[in-house]
């Protein structure tokens, strides 16, 4: 076995992903917004995202990042204000003349623009979480195996973290799409629109706010 104590990883990453946090929130505001195919974009902007925090924490820069107190807040600081930039966002949705509803865009060029914005918003949440970059600065070298590749074997566990994290993100959007009669209700879209910014823009917060 490549990776030291797989199984021992398998349950700590299983767990991390089931735990309910900025993704979940993220992928439930997006498939509410546009259905299954936005969730499942987010969910994949999402998990690329680990890619680049498994490629940092090999290659040293995450520990700089963890030593580094004016280079962590200041990564913390944007990651926070992109989430309050996504929360304000979905709330200034609710203020708009039109209400926003599943399936009735109009041109394959507006369901393309909302898929890449679904796509961008993953991706970013979670590159700019430096807590995402902290714990597997911390988490991956307890299973790395000295005497292989430590860049392969991190790479080798984001992907089973991929892999985890998109069938359960993309089980939460299907989930979401399955119950379409509420989904496409405009008082249920008002409220998860309104109750997943409020999310958002509190994650944001807590994030400037809390000390390291």
């Amino acid at each position: 076995m490549l990776i030291d104590n797989f199984e021992a990883f398998l349950i700590a990453i299983t767990i991390l992903t089931l735990t309910p946090g900025l993704d979940t929130a993220l992928v439930i505001r997006n498939s509410s917004r546009g259905g299954f195919s936005d969730g499942a974009t987010t969910s994949l902007g999402i998990c690329l995202g680990l890619f680049v925090h498994a490629t940092f924490s090999a290659i040293g820069i995450s520990a700089i990042l963890a030593q580094s107190a004016e280079l962590f807040n200041a990564v913390k600081m944007i990651g926070a204000a992109y989430l309050i930039y996504l929360g304000l966002s979905s709330l200034k949705g609710l203020m708009s003349a039109h209400a926003q509803s599943l399936g009735n865009e109009s041109t394959n060029q507006a369901v393309g623009r909302r898929k890449t914005q679904s796509l961008r918003e993953g991706f970013l949440s979670n590159v700019l979480n430096p807590k995402t970059a902290v714990f597997y600065l911390a988490f991956l070298p307890q299973f790395i195996n000295p005497e292989s590749s430590a860049f392969l074997q991190s790479l080798l566990m984001a992907s089973v973290h991929f892999l985890i994290a998109m069938v359960w993100q993309c089980g939460l959007a299907g989930a979401l799409t399955k119950a379409k009669s509420l989904l496409q209700s405009p008082r249920f879209m008002h409220w998860m629109e309104a109750t997943t910014g409020v999310v958002l823009v509190g994650l944001g917060v807590k994030l400037m706010l809390e000390d390291r």
